[in-house]
């Protein structure tokens, strides 16, 4: 875990209310694994006065970058930021995702915003066999991964509305996927709003298949201190809760309590 005054090298609009950061800080970049997050301090002094988390979406030589939506106080003062800008920064926190053995084929299941840590996981596995999966409501809302200058990577998109791509949820995707291709194995990375995980994860659940979700949360410390993101855990594990910043953001999805999420 570093803490470390960074700077901006570009913010910039890439879908409705959606922005691409990148900013400069090689030690936490060598540090930082796929499904890890940062805790960045929108500006200087106590207004707002909590830090706020961000999925690590990849890197670039000596550049973490990162995919947020502006949905409140805090976003809307990180979308004003310019090049050259500093901004405190502590990461690489939490958990990230345990990779697949070679014979296992990966499936990211990406909702919304949830794409950021799955396309710092895909890039970093570099597999050719990885099927990546996007849903969102609106065509407005996808984020052109090839705009960004990430190449080679190709989500198959799902929107709610039908604008773009196929006509419903990322999960009719995942459907289609897995019937398929019913002699292969797999194991399924997921990020995404709560319900779409909740879905995912019966999906995978009724077809014995390994499952991964990494949990987005509230945080006021991103450390463990103030236990405020704690999550149930089934009760065939040992400890009634594990946090989502130091236990997480990566869950194998069976270790959770989904009756009550």
């Amino acid at each position: 875990m570093i803490e470390a005054s960074t700077e901006i090298v570009f913010n910039k609009r890439v879908a409705r209310n959606t922005f691409f950061m990148g900013f400069r800080s090689g030690p936490i970049v060598n540090a930082a694994k796929p499904g890890q997050f940062v805790m960045m301090q929108v500006r200087s002094g106590i207004d707002p006065l909590l830090r706020r988390p961000f999925s690590i979406c990849g890197v670039n030589g000596d550049v973490l970058l990162i995919l947020y939506r502006v949905v409140g106080y805090g976003t809307a003062i990180l979308s004003e930021k310019k090049p050259g800008d500093l901004i405190q920064v502590l990461g690489p926190l939490g958990k990230g995702f345990k990779f697949p053995e070679k014979a296992v084929q990966p499936i990211m299941v990406a909702g919304g915003m949830g794409i950021a840590p799955l396309i710092f996981l895909s890039l970093a596995l570099a597999r050719k066999d990885q099927h990546f999966l996007a849903g969102y409501g609106i065509s407005a809302d996808v984020v052109p991964l090839d705009q960004l200058g990430i190449v080679g990577l190709s989500p198959a998109i799902a929107t709610e509305d039908g604008s773009q791509g196929h006509h419903g949820r990322v999960t009719d995707l995942l459907d289609s996927v897995l019937s398929t291709a019913k002699e292969t194995s797999f194991a399924i990375f997921t990020c995404g709003p709560l319900p779409m995980l909740q879905s995912v994860r019966r999906i995978a659940l009724g077809k014995n298949i390994p499952c991964q979700v990494s949990l987005e949360s509230t945080m006021a410390c991103g450390v463990g201190a103030c236990q405020g993101c704690a999550v149930k855990k089934a009760s065939r594990f040992s400890g009634a809760y594990a946090h989502v910043c130091q236990d997480g953001p990566v869950f194998d999805a069976g270790i959770l309590d989904w009756e009550v999420m």
